[in-house]
C-alpha cells in the first residue's frame, strides 16, 4: 500500500508559466550586449572631462564679468583689483580645454583595458 502513495503528479500550465516569466522580467535587471556595454564605456570616457570643465569654465566667466563690472562700474576704487579679477577670470577660461583633455585622456587609459576586452570579444 505504501508504493501506491508515493504518487507524483506534475500538471504543467504553458499560460501560467508564460504569465511568471513576464513577472520576472519585471524585477530583473536588462542585460546587456556587449556593444552596448562598449558604447556606454566609450561615452562614460569623456562626461566626467566634460562637468569639470562645465563648471570651471561657468565659475571662469562669472569671476571674469565681475572683473569687467569693478573696472567699468566702479572705475573710481576698483580698476586695478577689476583688471586683475578679470585676468583671473581668462586663465580660468583657458584653462577649461587643456583641463577636459587631460581628464579625458585619463578616464580612456583607465578604462582601456575593459574597452579593449570587450572589442576583442566582439571581433572574433
Amino acid at each position: 500500500m505504501e508504493e501506491n502513495e508515493k504518487k507524483f503528479t506534475y500538471t504543467y500550465s504553458a499560460g501560467e508559466q508564460e504569465e511568471i516569466k513576464k513577472i520576472r522580467q519585471k524585477y530583473l535587471r536588462p542585460e546587456e550586449n556587449k556593444m552596448e556595454q562598449l558604447r556606454k564605456l566609450d561615452e562614460s570616457a569623456s562626461k566626467k572631462g566634460m562637468a569639470v570643465s562645465l563648471v570651471i569654465g561657468t565659475i571662469s566667466a562669472l569671476v571674469l564679468g565681475i572683473g569687467m563690472c569693478c573696472t567699468m562700474v566702479w572705475a573710481d576704487t576698483l580698476f586695478i583689483p577689476g583688471i586683475g579679477i578679470g585676468i583671473l577670470g581668462m586663465a580660468g577660461i583657458g584653462l577649461t580645454f587643456p583641463l577636459y583633455r587631460r581628464i579625458t585622456k585619463k578616464q580612456r587609459e583607465k578604462l582601456a583595458p575593459k574597452i579593449m576586452e570587450l572589442t576583442d570579444e566582439l571581433m572574433k
